[in-house]
């Protein structure tokens, strides 16, 4: 079964743990800037990711406490 393109993204972020940009990402994966965003807008909303602003740029990591998390609210 083909992945869908937040899949992939999600892949990429979790191979990539110094944190990806925008156009890293979506030269990576050979998608539109606009496509790597809209997938990262739907990971973030499910707080699968984070963000850490450097300077003007974005970098884009996933989240490894993530399960933790999960956990520490039961």
């Amino acid at each position: 079964m083909k992945k869908d393109k937040k899949e992939l993204v999600a892949d990429i972020l979790r191979k990539n743990t110094n944190g990806l940009t925008i156009v890293e990402i979506a030269g990576i994966l050979n998608i539109s800037r606009n496509t790597a965003a809209v997938a990262l807008a739907e990971l973030k909303g499910a707080n699968l990711i984070w963000i850490r602003e450097v300077g003007m740029a974005k970098l884009h990591y996933w989240n490894v406490n993530k399960k933790r998390d999960d956990e520490n609210k039961k």
